[in-house]
């Protein structure tokens, strides 16, 4: 079942790990910095649209950002680019 928490707790623990900050994940995904923080905070979530830039940025699957799974790559070739 969805989790805003977990959701909230995914997204800021992988810009953490990813060393970035809220504005570099929100320049990335196309959203500004203050609505990164509204999502880290679990007060917001976002559009579908959004949650795919995220999952393709990190290289995660849309199940563990959701917290539907704790396998962050299941799925993943389905969808990753070759750039």
């Amino acid at each position: 079942m969805f989790s805003k928490q977990k959701f909230a707790q995914r997204i800021f623990e992988l810009r953490k790990q990813h060393k970035e900050k809220q504005g570099d994940l929100g320049e990335a995904i196309g959203i500004g910095r203050n609505a990164v923080s509204e999502i880290e905070c679990g007060r917001k979530t976002t559009t579908a649209e959004k949650i795919a830039k995220i999952c393709q940025h990190y290289h995660i699957s849309a199940d563990y950002l959701l917290g539907l799974s704790d396998d962050p790559r299941g799925g993943v070739e389905r969808w990753t680019e070759k750039s």
